[in-house]
């Protein structure tokens, strides 16, 4: 058994081994890593909190960059 700490995949929960070679880590596959980018690009993952830039904010930024 090797001396490298194991961990599970985020998205199949598969035990991996944390390793150089794992090109995808922390995930088994790239098929596991695409699912997650996925869910971050469709909202199913989020971080808790307020938004950065509300609508107010967000046309002022654009009023900006057409005045220089």
């Amino acid at each position: 058994m090797s001396d490298r700490p194991t961990l599970n995949c985020p998205t199949c929960q598969k035990i991996i081994e944390w390793s150089p070679e794992n090109r995808f880590r922390p995930f088994c596959s790239e098929r596991c890593k695409l699912i997650d980018l996925g869910e971050w690009a469709s909202e199913g993952h989020k971080i808790p909190g307020q938004a950065v830039f509300d609508d107010v904010m967000s046309e002022e930024l654009e009023a900006s960059k057409t005045r220089h």
